[in-house]
């Protein structure tokens, strides 16, 4: 059977993928409260804001666990036909 090899991210890309979700998010929320509208408007689109980037974050993990369950289950199923293989040639 084969190793399964465990991809990890390099420590730059973390680095690169907090650096700009950092600014993203932080230059959003500036934004919003810099923009020329009443304190209503503003919580309105700050509440937004975190309510899309909360979504965002639940898609992603929803999008990875259902990858990872694919992948197991594939290796389950592999490892069961070559399990029946390795019998029918023995």
């Amino acid at each position: 059977m084969q190793d399964n090899l465990v991809n990890q991210n390099t420590k730059a890309w973390r680095i690169q993928v907090w650096a700009i979700f950092a600014l993203s998010f932080g230059g959003t929320l500036i934004g919003i409260a810099y923009i020329d509208a009443d304190v209503w408007m503003k919580a309105f689109l700050a509440m937004g804001f975190v309510s899309t980037v909360s979504a965002c974050f639940t898609l992603a993990k929803t999008i990875r666990d259902d990858h990872e369950s694919e992948r197991l289950i594939n290796r389950v199923s592999s490892a069961k036909t070559e399990k029946i293989l390795t019998e029918f040639e023995g």
